[in-house]
């Protein structure tokens, strides 16, 4: 069965463009003009992916995305947005996104940003019997993408969980943020590796005692990220 992935822009060409595109590609495709027939869309039936523009009429994108990740869906999120300020980057992804692409996007680029998220769901519903990851107060289930932190559940963003899973497979390694970003989209091109950040900022609010004074996901200054036992 193809991928289900839901495309919302209020630019009616823009829409189009996507739809066109994605389903050339095989993927099945849906569409809505703003947030609230994007929630809507949302809570029908799931969904494999959502292509999400920043910049709608009443509720926005942002808004969209932070009240997704509230009602624990976990579905991969990039943000389609003609901002070029860091700050708006950086607040999509603290709210939850995966990725964000911005416009004018390449057609190719989108595409290969499509398809890297949709393995990483496809990785996610892998085999139940996957290898279990324990270090310290923390167990990642790979196979059912579930993490627990000291007895407590824990919801991860698919981005988040396959940073954290990476980490795990070598713990006190260090990984460099490019390391980090190759690894997540599955490709040579990493866009903004300041995303790696953001994202080991989230991790930290989830896994951390005192997130401001990290124990299990810390920085090696100069280099980049480890996860250690404690």
């Amino acid at each position: 069965m193809s991928a289900r992935i839901l495309a919302v822009d209020d630019d009616a060409g823009i829409l189009d463009v996507l739809r066109y595109l994605l389903s050339s590609e095989g993927f099945e495709v849906e569409t809505a003009s703003d947030g609230e027939e994007a929630l809507a869309a949302a809570s029908r039936r799931p969904l494999d992916l959502v292509l999400l523009d920043v910049m709608l009429p009443g509720l926005s994108g942002t808004e969209v995305c932070r009240r997704l990740r509230e009602a624990d869906n976990t579905v991969p999120i990039i943000m389609l947005t003609a901002r070029d300020a860091e700050v708006d980057r950086v607040l999509n992804l603290e709210l939850g996104a995966d990725d964000y692409i911005p416009k004018p996007f390449s057609k190719a680029e989108l595409v290969s940003r499509v398809r890297a998220l949709l393995r990483r769901r496809e990785y996610d519903r892998a085999d139940p019997s996957a290898a279990i990851r324990q270090l310290g107060g923390l167990r990642l289930d790979l196979g059912r993408h579930q993490l627990v932190v000291d007895e407590r559940p824990v919801t991860l963003t698919p981005s988040e969980f396959k940073l954290l899973a990476l980490l795990a497979e070598q713990p006190e390694r260090v990984f460099t943020r490019r390391q980090i970003m190759q690894h997540l989209w599955e490709s040579e091109y990493v866009g903004d590796e300041h995303s790696c950040d953001v994202h080991v900022s989230n991790i930290r609010r989830k896994i951390e005692r005192e997130p401001s004074r990290p124990h299990r996901l810390v920085t090696v200054r100069g280099v980049g990220y480890k996860l250690v036992s404690s």
